[in-house]
């Protein structure tokens, strides 16, 4: 099976009833009765309403909107610290963490906040880490046609706290996408460091 078959049409809304009786039915099938007060809200609505937030990524409308404004200098611009939250596509439990991202612009920059709107949106999906900070790396290549993009993230999987080693530890991935300097990297590393020595 391909990737491409594991990403749903982007162009496609999001089914709410599909999802309600998914919900209903996985209810059942683990001996819960979906009808009893404390669960008629979880697959009627809750859990659908979540899901629909939580595949965002999927879907290019909810993509944010990336104005840029004319460069002023070709420094690097770095955000740290940007709060990752994503969905693991082989168990559908939660990884998150921290991503920590960085490009040379060309003629344009975008505004910061939108650097963590994007790393959000791009994060709201069935993924996996490695392909999510590709994804993230290259998106912002393109987006922005900036020459020197570096991607970080580090982040927990609940299904390795909850299931399998039972054992929470923290997995890194990283992503470069042009040539940046050796200097750039060491600036990136710098900025990595600092923001995680605040933790």
């Amino acid at each position: 099976m391909t990737d491409a078959t594991l990403i749903p049409d982007t162009e496609s809304t999001y089914d709410h009833e599909k999802a309600r009786r998914a919900v209903r039915m996985l209810l059942e099938a683990v001996g819960a009765d979906p009808d009893r007060d404390g669960l008629v809200d979880t697959w009627e609505r809750r859990v659908p309403d979540a899901f629909e937030t939580l595949t965002e990524g999927f879907r290019e409308e909810e993509k944010p909107t990336m104005r840029t404004f004319p460069a002023e200098g070709s420094g690097l611009v770095i955000k740290t610290a940007i709060p990752v939250y994503s969905l693991c596509e082989h168990h559908l439990l939660p990884f998150y963490g921290t991503a920590h991202v960085a490009y040379r612009p060309g003629d344009e920059v975008v505004g910061l906040s939108k650097l963590t709107r994007y790393v959000r949106w791009q994060s709201r999906k069935l993924s996996m880490q490695e392909r999510l900070t590709r994804e993230i790396a290259d998106g912002l290549a393109e987006e922005l046609d900036a020459e020197a993009v570096l991607v970080e993230i580090s982040a927990s999987h609940m299904c390795e706290a909850m299931r399998g080693v039972e054992t929470e530890t923290e997995t890194r991935t990283n992503v470069v996408v042009g040539e940046p300097t050796d200097q750039e990297r060491t600036q990136f590393q710098n900025a990595i460091d600092r923001a995680e020595g605040g933790r």
